[in-house]
């Protein structure tokens, strides 16, 4: 059976939405489980214990998430953890031939692998679960990726090295859901990572290079609803303003999920800092029709861009317990943007995409 969205577009919102913004270190939770931060930050201060999630028996999910693109390729490297298993994983796509070359997946049983509380600060994680070794780790200036599986008889391997320039901030929200004053969506996002990677598998190689690739982090430490549908759209590169001077620019949308009256998960970037701006929605509901313009609009204005798909990246994965079905669509974004001085930028042929998901998890 397929989902519906069932969110309220902004377009028929009584108010805009606020932006409660936190700077000081905040509990995520009260100790009797329920949420006590609602709000964003532009760095994560909100600090999560596992301990003290009033958790369903798959609610409460922990991820990390990397999506590189050079506009040619996009490989994903990712941990999951559900609760009663999960999976980590390494998956290279050709969007230009709308072909993956290899989906190396790893799946495991059980809540032994407990990844780092706090996503955007100095952290390792390792470890090895049946044929596969991973080894993710940031520091204060880079995050590296390592990943590493027997797969159909020959090894998948990846090296993925992003820089993280001085002062660079990210976006991170805590949303509610007003059925349940328990669940929550917490997730850290990160872009304008200048990114190389290699990725082999067998004979074959593919080389990610810096002045052309970039990361895309989604961390999330969530504890859900069942039923959800939700938009994420991120994307970066480089901009030369009219002295010649190269700065790094990217943006970052989600909406539908839970109850954004305290924020919006969304913003642009700009030489490494956020530039806050109000909720965002699509002209067209995109549903049968993802490969038409997306016409994005804002409730403030900041945001006024169209993508041209270029293809559906699409995945169904259909299991007992649950199903996520994204159509995560690649494409060419033009438009204008506003930061928060008031500054107008023109972007002309951006390389970015936006998914649509539909979740019973």
């Amino acid at each position: 059976m397929e989902l519906e969205r069932t969110y309220i577009p902004f377009t028929e919102w009584t108010e805009k939405s606020k932006q409660t913004e936190y700077t000081e270190p905040t509990p995520l939770l009260n100790p009797d489980g329920t949420l006590h931060a609602k709000g964003w930050a532009r760095k994560n201060v909100f600090s999560y214990d596992r301990t003290k999630v009033k958790k369903g028996l798959i609610s409460r999910k922990e991820w990390d998430f990397y999506t590189i693109t050079d506009g040619k390729m996009q490989l994903l490297v990712s941990f999951a953890n559900i609760n009663i298993g999960g999976s980590v994983a390494a998956k290279l796509t050709d969007l230009e031939k709308g072909e993956v070359i290899v989906d190396a997946g790893q799946l495991f049983v059980g809540d032994k692998l407990v990844p780092p509380a706090v996503g955007d600060a100095p952290n390792r994680f390792k470890g090895k679960v049946g044929k596969a070794e991973f080894d993710f780790e940031t520091k204060q200036t880079e995050r590296t990726l390592y990943y590493k599986k027997m797969h159909n008889g020959k090894l998948v391997e990846c090296n993925v090295q992003m820089d993280i320039p001085e002062g660079l901030e990210n976006i991170t929200t805590v949303l509610p859901f007003k059925e349940d004053p328990t669940r929550y969506f917490m997730t850290t996002k990160q872009t304008c990572l200048p990114t190389q990677a290699v990725f082999k598998y067998g004979d074959y190689t593919y080389e990610f290079k810096k002045d052309k690739s970039f990361c895309s982090m989604d961390w999330g430490r969530v504890n859900t609803i069942h039923k959800m549908v939700w938009y994420w759209g991120s994307g970066a590169t480089y901009l030369t303003d009219e002295n010649g001077k190269e700065h790094i620019f990217g943006i970052e949308i989600t909406w539908a999920i839970g109850d954004e009256s305290n924020a919006t998960e969304t913003c642009l970037f700009y030489d490494g800092k956020v530039h806050k701006f109000g909720a965002v929605d699509v002209e067209k509901f995109p549903k049968d029709r993802f490969m038409e313009p997306w016409v994005f609009v804002s409730e403030d204005g900041r945001f006024n861009m169209t993508m041209q798909p270029t293809f559906d990246n699409h995945s169904d994965l259909n299991l007992l317990v649950g199903r996520m079905n994204c159509h995560q669509i690649y494409g060419i974004w033009n438009g204008d943007v506003t930061l928060d001085d008031g500054t107008k930028l023109a972007i002309k042929d951006m390389f970015a995409f936006c998914e649509y998901v539909e979740n019973r998890w």
